[in-house]
């Protein structure tokens, strides 16, 4: 019985994860406006939600994308860890992941994962100019990091 249970609410959340990607992408009314819990306000279409430091499925996106990028190097049968200890940058940040081994040069290939917000109030004029305008942004800004 309580398999039954979890299988209901894993295809509830499945729903209700297809329900707002439709209307994320028709540009319909995704849920009632309200407060996030970080203080900023939610409007109709829910797009706070995609960018909300705070919110668990951003984080949780961050996480699968980490996880494609170790297995595909896994499959390759490139070793490769994720969150290297021992490895950071000047203000204590580390990348997502690197090689054990050396990559080029003598040094190990090193990943970060950024997904951009193309609904952000400051990427939206270029998202509509031109598709990919968000990620060659965000690009750019980590390059510069």
């Amino acid at each position: 019985m309580g398999m039954k249970h979890n299988n209901n609410n894993n295809n509830n959340n499945n729903n209700k994860e297809v329900r707002i990607a439709v209307a994320h992408r028709l540009g319909c009314k995704a849920c009632e406006p309200h407060d996030c819990g970080c203080g900023k306000p939610v409007d109709a279409r829910g797009l706070h939600g995609v960018a909300c430091r705070r919110s668990g499925p951003r984080q949780q996106r961050h996480r699968h994308l980490n996880d494609i990028i170790w297995r595909a190097l896994k499959r390759a049968q490139i070793h490769a860890v994720k969150e290297p200890v021992g490895l950071m940058r000047e203000d204590g940040k580390r990348p997502d992941g690197t090689t054990i081994l050396p990559w080029a040069r003598g040094k190990p290939l090193a990943w970060d994962v950024t997904v951009p917000d193309t609904f952000a109030d400051d990427q939206v004029i270029n998202s509509a100019r031109e598709a990919g305008a968000a990620a060659e942004h965000a690009a750019t800004n980590k390059t510069s990091k």
